[in-house]
């Protein structure tokens, strides 16, 4: 099993040309099957796996697994057989007969205009690092990016005089996505400090020098928040969902926030359609003539 997943991984990574944080997860969910096969003394030559087992290895996950990283790991289980049928190493794919578990509908958390715009300006100071925190904060609230789009940009893919911005998404899936003002503000006042690096160069650095991290932005905004206010834990994630219900509640078409998002399906970005049920109902009230 574990060269099997290997392999797959491998293919993962140089055919289809997943970038190296999904690669990372899929060895992770793919080795810990390996791992209760062996644990469990069962058979763990791919071709001896069968849906039972499948279907074991689940319910060993349903002790203190959402049902959400049920389901993701179950895919990964399916994606490896498939590719291991494909091959010719294996008869059938076992986990194309188990079903996956029905998600839990639960609502991303976003901030209010108020929390965002006190988050975005908290850092306090006209160079060095307050200044590299005012352009994270900004540009993810402001583009709605993801965070490994923003830690993977270089320079020279971004525009600030168009105000625009290319991203490589999952996939590797390129689009363009608009930098508002004042993003396009902190971020020419941070790059102005680095005395304008060259196109090459990584958009966001780190204290050393390097790369900003994925664990980075987060430390990022955690202190931020700490900073502001007594509230819920709050991700960088967390951004880009307010950034997706903002531009809802402000009018915006569905599919044109599918299209900000890199969402490849609309079904992902429907979910935002549930968290404006307030604004919902406030226009119900104020236009519908028998809603009073």
């Amino acid at each position: 099993m574990k060269e099997g997943i290997e392999q797959f991984c491998r293919y993962m990574e140089n055919e289809r040309n997943l970038s190296a944080h999904t690669v990372e997860a899929y060895r992770s969910d793919l080795s810990q099957f390996a791992a209760f096969l062996a644990d469990q003394q069962l058979p763990d030559a791919p071709g001896e796996v069968n849906h039972l087992t499948v279907r074991r290895y689940l319910a060993h996950l349903h002790n203190g697994h959402a049902k959400s990283t049920i389901g993701r790991k179950l895919s990964a289980i399916r994606a490896l057989f498939r590719y291991l049928l494909r091959e010719g190493k294996v008869g059938k794919n076992p986990a194309e007969l188990v079903a996956t578990p029905k998600k839990e509908q639960r609502l991303p958390f976003h901030l209010n205009i108020d929390q965002v715009t006190e988050l975005v300006s908290a850092p306090a100071g006209s160079s060095g690092l307050p200044l590299r925190d005012r352009a994270v904060l900004e540009t993810l609230y402001s583009c709605g990016i993801r965070v490994s789009e923003l830690t993977g940009m270089n320079v020279g893919e971004l525009d600030l005089d168009a105000g625009l911005a290319r991203v490589l998404g999952k996939g590797g899936k390129e689009r363009i996505v608009p930098v508002g003002t004042k993003a396009a503000q902190a971020l020419a006042a941070y790059l102005e400090e680095r005395n304008r690096p060259p196109a090459g160069a990584p958009l966001i650095l780190n204290a050393r020098g390097g790369r900003l991290t994925r664990r980075s932005v987060g430390r990022i905004v955690d202190a931020h928040m700490l900073l502001i206010a007594a509230m819920r834990k709050v991700s960088p994630h967390t951004l880009r969902h307010t950034f997706a219900t903002h531009l809802l509640e402000g009018g915006a078409d569905l599919r044109a926030i599918q299209e900000l998002l890199g969402h490849a399906s609309l079904s992902t970005t429907q979910k935002y359609t549930h968290v404006s049920i307030d604004r919902l109902m406030e226009v119900y009230d104020k236009a519908h003539p028998k809603a009073r």
